[in-house]
């Protein structure tokens, strides 16, 4: 059985004039111990299927499985890290951790040993006390880590998590989430990463999910064979392979996309 399961979703925001069709008839799955990335174009809905998937967000139509079972609200078994941090400015990089804990109900001593010790795990012992306008954006982005990972959720859902972030930043914390995600004593096993940087899908992920432009529908995926670690594979001819398959996809998704649209554009003159 798939992990998730996103069935047939589709989704509209209305605006003062018109509805705007975000996302038609998206379906995937994503399995146990795998780590999936989405890529297209801005504004063809990644994030807010992001959203839906962690019970964020309704759909007008479709639905996301987790187990079988449909996802209506938020749940801790499944946990996302946000692209601009989502911090709280008023509290401290260990009272950050401690509130979604706080949430759910753990005890004020429980929750702060969790939060202490997923922390430490992203690297930011000794700065519990510290407050997000005192930490850097790689930091700020640990403590979102810890937060989400605190929950020990099964799924971890991260929307461009590195895209704010100075490339040697990005690639340290791209491989904390990877040792992460290959640590056999966590219990979440199971990642879907928003991405724009097609690189940086195709050296994470086992299989690159692409989207078209608005509203966003699934055009094409490739499996990433890469044996990982992956580092030293970064100047095989494989990898770029992969990378400009995924390019040559996106790509002629957007010339279909605005061919559709001038053919419109035609037939209504």
């Amino acid at each position: 059985m798939s992990v998730i399961e996103v069935e047939n979703i589709t989704k509209t925001f209305a605006t003062d004039k018109s509805k705007i069709s975000v996302l038609e008839n998206v379906s995937f799955s994503v399995g146990n111990d795998e780590f999936v990335c989405l890529v297209g174009p801005s504004g063809c809905g990644k994030s807010t299927l992001l959203r839906i998937i962690a019970g964020l967000e309704k759909p007008d139509s479709g639905r996301v499985l987790f187990r079988g079972q449909p996802v209506t609200k938020p749940t801790p078994k499944i946990a996302m890290v946000f692209q601009l941090f989502g911090l709280l400015p008023w509290k401290t990089a260990l009272e950050n951790v401690e509130l979604p804990l706080e949430v759910i109900g753990l005890g004020k001593e429980e929750r702060r040993k969790v939060a202490k010790e997923y922390l430490r795990m992203v690297g930011l012992e000794g700065f519990e006390n510290t407050y997000p306008h005192d930490l850097s954006g790689g930091m700020k982005q640990r403590v979102g880590i810890a937060r989400a990972l605190a929950l020990k959720p099964e799924v971890l859902l991260m929307d461009e998590p590195f895209s704010s972030l100075d490339e040697l930043t990005a690639k340290t914390l791209r491989k904390l989430v990877l040792d992460i995600w290959r640590d056999p004593t966590l219990p979440t096993n199971t990642f879907i990463m928003v991405s724009h940087n097609v690189e940086e899908a195709v050296f994470m992920a086992d299989r690159v999910i692409i989207m078209s432009p608005r509203p966003g529908k699934v055009v094409g995926e490739v499996k990433i064979d890469i044996p990982r670690p992956r580092e030293k594979h970064l100047r095989d001819p494989a990898y770029f392979n992969l990378v400009d398959k995924v390019v040559e996809i996106l790509e002629k998704s957007k010339a279909a996309t605005e061919a559709e649209s001038l053919m419109l554009t035609v037939n209504k003159t």
